[in-house]
């Protein structure tokens, strides 16, 4: 198991910063959220159920800080406006903002509806700019810094994906645009890339269990990556380690998208024909 950031970053080293995290009531999102919490930054998170955010909140203040959960759709641009503007009241000016809400579902392009298509595009694409957009002002007066959370979809073709993959390759163009923008306000805008991490929904989605095995013995580090190794990434990105470190993408995947992403289409394609000829849903 990966050591815990606090025990390879400087102690304190987010101390007196606020972040602020879209969907991080779960998941990555959290893991993201719970590592810049025990590096001692004040942390926001937002997201759609307030069970979960209150669950996720309860986790992160076992670190010792302040934690702020707040209900806000990140497709909802006056939400996100509300959601950085009481972060803003509650701890000061926002100095990362980590874009992580998303959704996904597996559908073959042919049978992929066009309500489907664009609720994926609002959540990811235009989620993260309304969060982006709604913090602007907060980042430049900190000089702060986003870190949009991404996908392989982004830049490599996976079967039953074309949704996911027009909203991440949209996400990564976004935050080189950002980055040559708002370069001059001192904002540094970078991203990460996750690969298949253990225990989260998106794998459990995305892999068929049966053929887990074969998957990962296809990823040049032959094993799946930890919630944990996705916050030290983005603790890096968002850290005076990366000061001169903007419109860069961290693709943090153990190797697999180098591999291609054959293997995954394969088992993922058996699932559905499984799925089909059983009469079971499909997720999504």
């Amino acid at each position: 198991m990966t050591a815990h950031a606090s025990a390879l970053f400087a102690p304190g080293l987010f101390k007196g910063r606020v972040v602020a995290v879209t969907g991080g009531g779960s998941g990555i999102n959290l893991g993201i959220a719970d590592t810049l919490a025990s590096l001692g930054a004040d942390v926001a998170i937002c997201g759609r159920t307030a069970s979960r955010l209150e669950a996720a909140a309860e986790k992160l203040r076992a670190h010792g800080g302040r934690v702020l959960p707040v209900v806000a759709d990140v497709r909802d641009f006056g939400a996100q406006t509300a959601f950085l503007a009481e972060v803003e009241a509650t701890f000061g000016p926002v100095s990362t903002l980590v874009c992580g809400a998303a959704g996904n579902f597996l559908a073959p392009a042919e049978k992929l509806s066009s309500n489907g298509f664009r609720t994926v595009i609002e959540i990811d694409l235009i989620g993260s700019f309304n969060s982006t957009r709604a913090a602007f002002d907060q980042l430049r007066q900190t000089r702060g810094n986003i870190v949009y959370v991404s996908a392989g979809q982004g830049f490599m073709p996976y079967a039953f994906q074309a949704h996911a993959g027009a909203a991440k390759a949209g996400i990564e163009q976004m935050m080189r645009n950002l980055a040559l923008e708002w370069g001059p306000y001192g904002i540094r805008v970078n991203s990460v890339a996750p690969g298949p991490i253990a225990d989260t929904e998106g794998l459990l989605r995305l892999a068929n269990p049966a053929e887990l095995e074969r998957f990962v013995r296809a990823i040049p580090l032959q094993r799946l990556g930890e919630v944990g190794e996705i916050g030290q990434a983005v603790a890096f990105l968002a850290s005076p380690l990366s000061a001169y470190i903007t419109g860069t993408q961290i693709v943090c995947d153990g190797g697999q998208n180098l591999a291609g992403s054959g293997l995954l289409n394969h088992s993922v394609g058996k699932m559905l024909a499984s799925a089909a000829a059983t009469g079971e849903p499909s997720h999504g």
